[in-house]
């Protein structure tokens, strides 16, 4: 099936490790599929979203574009994949209170545990013969890759690098493993080829500096491969192919996308599209074309995977049962008795045992901030939120300059306390949708043994970089940092189930360090600023006058007493002055009314 010898690490295999049961036979490719017509009714896409804050895995139908449930409960499935036969679907799954990896029969929704370990292991890919599942696993802090056998769960380790290599994507070919690492300085796809030795096995096929890279997927006869990219610098984000064909030719963009995922016929791309804070599933044809409507999805895409698949006519028993739950609200709105505001206005209310200059939220948010808050709590171990960098802002009290319309004023938002990222207990990675830029904050774990939170796959922005006297860095904001050790937990995901928004950075902040904004949440309830302000405030008390500087009078000396240079001989000698010393006042500037402006 595969020769496995030293993959990754520059160095062969010792003899006791090729004992172990991995094959070394020659390839054994998958059987040749040329581009050919499938049945749009066998289409299939399982796709794994969040929703309420637990990752679940759907059933996706290009044929009517319907969305169902196949799993459920408090815990999370991500990172599905199909094999070569479209007859079972990999994933992984904290389900036994640790993360790892399992495999779904699709003909009877049965599960089969794969690896049992306290570590992390996720996003599985295939062998090409379906004996073998490549993966990512957290060793020794690190992010590794490693193959295990599904029948047997025996687990072989490939990479050795202090660099984070993750997300492995098994050529159909057998010989080559496209992966993401750190390696290069920020997140790249690297091409492993299992037939050369040393240094020289590898290739870097992205090579895009202030750029992260995901999710490499190839297409069915792996003379294509799709990977997605968050640039930091140019603004081409998106969905990219390379041809395997032109080694050397860059990647070409297809359409915007966090996830893609090819049909069977390699015509179309399936794509997850990240919005500042919502995430939708479109279809893309290779010419860059939207063939439908995108659809928004209730939360985050853990992955996705794509083919035509033989499922049983009615579904599995437990896909039913799960696509019949409706996830509950997490909270609900609870106006505080008693108050005594006008006008229909709104209060603010008190935030018990939270530290902050007003710790205080509006009373139609300040349920959810609590629920969120015990819900970090419950994820992380430990009270993150207690310590708030602000809360509700009084409109009496100024903040930086461009900060005159936060919304922190409105009693909607909170900041979390920035010098937790000093600390090391918080994580920062960039994100930039469009022209604008955004924060993605991971708060580390107080327990570290694998049943809290996840490791953290690609390098951090360090904004504190700026002030090391580097130019450069300076003038783009900071540099990318190495990937953190230990369990996170994604609070910017978690805060978007509970109705929190995050924040888009002021255009300077890359010189302005309190204009990125990177831990501010607001809940905007579909109200711009000025309405979610005149819930608090009367609009008399938001009129603004124009600043208009008291006139200045700027006195003119001219004197022009000037005497004859040559005097004239006269029977008397006269002076006559050409004219009169004069003082003039002109003022400078004219009192103006003041503008109002709300």
């Amino acid at each position: 099936m595969i020769l496995l010898i030293g993959f990754l690490s520059g160095a062969c295999l010792q003899p006791e490790a090729q004992s172990t049961g991995v094959p070394t036979n020659e390839p054994q490719s998958v059987e040749a599929t040329p581009t050919r017509a499938i049945d749009p009714a066998s289409e299939a896409a399982f796709l794994s979203i969040e929703e309420n804050g637990y990752a679940h895995l759907f059933l996706f139908r290009t044929l009517d574009l319907s969305l169902t449930r196949i799993t459920a409960g408090n815990s999370n499935d991500i990172a599905p994949k199909l094999n070569a036969d479209r007859a079972r679907l990999a994933f992984a799954s904290d389900r036994d209170g640790d993360w790892d990896l399992y495999v779904m029969t699709l003909s009877s929704g049965e599960i089969k545990q794969v690896t049992n370990s306290t570590q992390y292991d996720s996003s599985p890919s295939w062998s090409p013969d379906g004996q073998w599942l490549a993966f990512e696993t957290y060793q020794n802090d690190n992010l590794e890759i490693a193959v295990v056998n599904v029948d047997s769960g025996e687990v072989v380790p490939l990479t050795q690098h202090p660099a984070s290599d993750h997300s492995p994507a098994w050529a159909p070919d057998g010989r080559h493993v496209a992966f993401i690492s750190t390696r290069g300085g920020d997140s790249d796809v690297w091409l492993a080829d299992l037939d050369v030795a040393g240094d020289d096995r590898y290739q870097n096929l992205s090579n895009t500096p202030f750029a992260s890279e995901n999710f490499p997927f190839w297409n069915r006869d792996g003379s294509q491969l799709l990977w997605a990219s968050i640039s930091q610098t140019t603004g081409f984000s998106g969905l990219y192919v390379w041809k395997a064909a032109e080694p050397e030719r860059a990647a070409q963009w297809i359409g915007d996308g966090i996830i893609g995922v090819w049909n069977e016929a390699e015509d179309r791309v399936l794509a997850a599209v990240s919005a500042p804070n919502q995430t939708f599933l479109t279809l893309y044809g290779l010419d860059g074309d939207i063939l439908i409507p995108s659809i928004p999805l209730s939360g985050r895409a853990r992955g996705m995977t794509w083919g035509s698949a033989a499922l049983p006519n009615p579904l599995p028993d437990s896909w039913t049962q799960a696509a019949s739950q409706t996830p509950g609200a997490l909270w609900s709105p609870i106006v505080t008795p008693g108050g005594d505001v006008p006008g229909g206005r709104f209060a603010v209310v008190p935030v018990n045992d939270a530290q902050a200059p007003f710790p205080q939220l509006h009373d139609l948010v300040d349920e959810s901030f609590n629920a969120l808050r015990q819900r970090v709590s419950a994820e992380t171990g430990w009270d993150a939120l207690a310590s708030l960098e602000n809360a509700f802002v009084p409109l009496t009290t100024s903040l930086e300059p461009g900060l005159e319309d936060d919304w922190l004023y409105t009693g909607r938002a909170f900041a979390i306390n920035s010098l937790m990222s000093n600390a090391g207990w918080m994580a920062t990675l960039r994100e930039d949708i469009g022209s604008l830029t955004y924060w993605r904050v991971y708060i580390r774990c107080a327990i570290q043994d694998g049943s809290l939170g996840e490791p953290i796959h690609n390098a951090p922005w360090n904004l504190s970089a700026r002030y090391d006297l580097d130019p450069q860095t300076y003038e783009q904001g900071g540099e990318y940092a190495p990937v953190p050790a230990g369990y996170w937990v994604d609070v910017t995901s978690l805060a978007q189930s509970y109705g929190w928004e995050r924040l888009p950075s002021l255009p300077a902040w890359r010189t302005y360090y309190k204009g990125a904004r990177f831990t501010t949440f607001a809940m905007t309830g579909g109200l711009d600023w000025y309405r979610a302000m005149r819930e608090l405030y009367p609009a008399e008390a938001l009129i603004t006058p124009t600043k208009v500087l008291a006139p200045t009078f700027t006195p003119t000396n001219t004197p022009t007493l000037t005497p004859t240079k040559i005097p004239t001989r006269t029977p008397r000698m006269t002076f006559t002055p050409s004219s009169t010393p004069t003082i003039t006042f002109t003022p400078s500037a004219t009192p103006t009314p003041p503008t109002v402006i709300p």
